[in-house]
C-alpha cells in the first residue's frame, strides 16, 4: 500500500528543510497547498514536530545505527519516529507508512528493524535535571539551554523546554476598523479572540473582510502598551508585516498618523497590502533603512515610537520550530548590535516627553536592549508567544550591563 498523501508531502517538506535549508513553514505552504484540509492539517503535524523534536530523534538513531544514511531514508526515520513516540497515530500505521517512504531504497529495510525495535522497546532518554540532558530529552540546543538555565533557572528552563514542543493556541486579533461583526466561538480577551478547534484563517470570510487577523496575545500586547491616542504621530520601526502597524491604527481610531517604516521594498509591498486588508487609513508606508531614518525625513518628530526591530524569535519557537536550530549565539551579538543602533535612531525622533515602546519577540537576555518599565511573557508561564516589552520615557537608552552569552 502507497504512503498517505499527507505523508509523501511531509516527506518532501521535512527533505526541502534537512537538505535545502528552507523553512517549514513557508515549504509546507507550497508544498501542501493541494492536499485537502484534513490531510494538510495532518501534513503540517508531521512536518513541524519532526522538525521540532530533530534534536531527541538525531539522539535516538544516533543508538540504532552506526552509519549516515541516505537523505531520504533519514528523513523516513525521523517521521517514523515521531510518530510512534510522540503522536496517536496507530505504530503499525506509522511503521509502515515510513517504510514505504523510504523504499526504493535498500534501507527500508532498515527503517523497518528500527522502528519495530523502538515499538517494542521504547527509549530511554536522558534524565532533564542538567541543561545537557535537558537539550536531548526536549530537542533544543544545548548552547540555547544552557543559556536559559543559567537566566531563568533550572525549573522554569524546563517548563519552557516542554512548551516549546506544544501545539500553539489560534490566537486572532478582531479588527473594529472593518466594520464587521465578528461571531466566533473562543475566549475574548480585549481585541484578542483565542479560537476552540482548527481554523483555514487565511481563506475564512472575516479574514477576507479584514475583521481578522492572526495575531498572537503577547504580540496583541505591544500597541497596547504603546497606548497611541487619536490625533497623535505615531512612529513604528522594523513594520513588516503590518500586525502591530495596524493594530495601533485601530487602537487610535484611525485617527491621526501611523508612519510604517520598512527598509526592504517587497516587505513594504507586502504591508501595504495588510494596511489595505485592514482598512487602516491613517497607516503611511515609507520604505527606509530604521537605522538612518531622521525625523526630518518623516516630517517631524513623534508623539510614540515602537521599536520591534530584527530579533532571534526565540519566543516563538512553537509556531516556527525550525528557528531553534538556525540561531547562533554569535547572531544574538550581531542582532543587539542593529537593534541598538535602531533604538538610538528612534530616541532621536522622539518628542519631548514622548513615549518609546521596544519589543522582540525573543527569549535572550542580550536582546533586550532597552530598559524602563518591561514585561516577559512567557510560553509556558502565559501560554502565549515569549516576547519582551519595555516602555522608556526617552531619557533611558540602550543597556550595556548584559552580560554576553557564552
Amino acid at each position: 500500500m502507497p504512503a498517505s498523501p499527507a505523508r509523501r508531502t511531509a516527506l518532501t517538506v521535512l527533505r526541502r528543510v534537512e537538505e535545502q535549508g528552507a523553512y517549514a513553514d513557508r515549504a509546507l505552504h507550497g508544498d501542501a497547498r493541494d492536499l485537502d484540509p484534513r490531510d494538510r492539517a495532518l501534513a503540517k503535524r508531521l512536518v513541524f514536530g519532526t522538525v521540532q523534536r530533530r534534536g531527541t530523534l538525531d539522539w535516538i538513531i544516533a543508538q540504532h545505527v552506526d552509519r549516515k544514511l541516505d537523505p531520504q531514508v533519514r528523513a523516513a526515520l525521523l517521521l517514523g519516529l515521531y510518530q510512534l513516540l510522540y503522536t496517536d497515530v496507530p505504530a503499525h500505521a506509522a511503521v509502515a507508512e515510513s517504510v514505504e517512504l523510504a523504499k526504493p531504497s535498500p534501507g527500508a529495510k532498515l527503517v523497518n528493524a528500527v522502528l519495530r525495535k523502538v515499538q517494542r522497546q521504547g527509549v530511554d532518554l536522558p534524565s532533564d535535571d542538567n541543561p545537557k540532558g535537558a537539550a536531548i530529552a526536549h530537542s533544543h540546543p544545548e548552547w540555547l539551554t544552557l543559556m536559559w538555565w543559567d537566566w531563568l533557572g533550572a525549573d522554569e528552563t524546563r517548563a519552557l523546554l516542554a512548551a516549546d514542543n506544544e501545539p500553539a493556541e489560534l490566537a486572532l486579533r478582531i479588527n473594529p476598523l472593518a466594520g464587521v461583526e465578528v461571531d466566533l466561538p473562543g475566549r475574548r480577551e480585549d481585541d484578542a479572540l483565542v479560537v476552540e478547534g482548527p481554523m483555514d484563517v487565511l481563506t475564512h470570510p472575516l479574514y477576507l473582510a479584514g475583521a481578522i487577523t492572526p495575531m498572537s496575545r503577547a504580540s496583541q500586547r505591544v500597541a497596547r502598551t504603546v497606548d497611541p491616542q487619536p490625533g497623535e504621530r505615531i512612529l513604528d520601526l522594523c513594520a513588516a508585516p503590518g500586525g502591530k502597524t495596524t493594530h495601533l491604527a485601530a487602537l487610535m481610531g484611525d485617527e491621526g498618523e501611523v508612519v510604517a517604516v520598512e527598509r526592504h521594498p517587497q516587505r513594504a509591498k507586502a504591508l501595504q497590502t495588510q494596511v489595505e486588508r485592514l482598512h487602516a487609513t491613517s497607516v503611511r508606508v515609507h520604505v527606509a533603512d530604521a537605522k538612518a531614518v531622521t525625523a526630518d525625513a518623516l516630517g517631524g518628530r513623534f508623539d510614540r515610537i515602537l521599536v520591534d526591530p530584527p530579533c532571534s524569535g526565540l519566543g516563538t519557537l512553537r509556531t516556527h520550530p525550525d528557528l531553534r536550530w538556525r540561531a547562533t549565539p554569535q547572531a544574538i551579538e550581531a542582532l543587539r548590535v542593529e537593534q541598538e543602533a535602531i533604538v538610538a535612531a528612534a530616541l532621536g525622533m522622539l518628542a519631548p516627553g514622548g513615549r518609546l515602546v521596544y519589543s522582540t519577540c525573543t527569549l535572550s537576555p542580550r536582546e533586550e536592549v532597552v530598559a524602563g518599565d518591561a514585561v516577559r511573557t512567557l510560553p509556558h508561564r502565559d501560554g502565549t508567544d515569549g516576547f519582551y516589552i519595555a516602555t522608556s520615557d526617552g531619557d533611558q537608552g540602550a543597556r550595556s550591563e548584559v552580560p554576553r552569552l557564552r
